[in-house]
């Protein structure tokens, strides 16, 4: 099976050789053209699946099944690229020089991991996810200390992390490992394209 993938917009599965897939752009760009859209010769390419590609923050590729090593199935799963950015902006926001309280750092720093797991969560994700609650967890440890030199650490899990969880003013941390990750959420069938055939009712 050949992917062609177009920019950051779309992809298009073929299944065949590279030269089957080469031989589309011509007929993709006379698709294209009504809906005033170009391939750009520069952004497309072509990649066999197994090779896998990022696509819109995901990482798309075939591997082997853990539980059948015969047996082969495609994955999407963060890339490594949205990983590397949602991890910068939990390390800017939770540099100690941007909040006052720990309610002010919670309340900026919840909407991005849960924005950010919400994307994810239709993914191979729950590893990733557990990762990302293990830094931001200690970046935020890291920042009371900081916040709080005076306090020993006695003090500062009991005012601050009754039971090793985190929150202020009612305000509790979002925490990634333990969001629901929902597998997957297939809808090809009600996808409408221009491939399709006319004797196919519209879903």
């Amino acid at each position: 099976m050949r992917l062609v993938r177009y920019a950051d917009d779309f992809v298009i599965m073929v299944r065949g050789t590279r030269n089957d897939a080469e031989a589309l752009r011509d007929e993709v760009a006379a698709v294209l053209a009504p809906m005033g859209l170009r391939p750009s010769a520069d952004k497309t390419r072509v990649c066999h699946i197994d090779e896998g590609f990022d696509f819109l923050g995901w990482r798309i590729q075939r591997r082997a099944r853990r539980s059948q090593n015969n047996k082969r199935a495609v994955y999407t799963y963060p890339s490594k690229k949205s990983l590397a950015s949602v991890v910068g902006k939990v390390r800017r926001l939770t540099r100690r020089r941007h909040h006052r309280t720990l309610s002010d750092l919670l309340r900026r720093l919840n909407p991005v991991l849960r924005g950010w797991c919400n994307y994810f969560r239709h993914g191979v994700s729950k590893r990733t996810f557990g990762y990302l609650d293990h830094y931001a967890f200690w970046r935020i440890i890291e920042w009371l200390k900081k916040r709080h030199l005076g306090l020993n650490t006695h003090t500062l899990v009991r005012r601050y992390l009754p039971g090793w969880e985190i929150n202020d003013g009612g305000i509790e941390m979002f925490r990634p490992n333990r969001f629901a990750v929902v597998r997957y959420r297939y809808r090809g069938t009600k996808i409408p394209t221009p491939w399709k055939s006319t004797n196919t009712p519209a879903a």
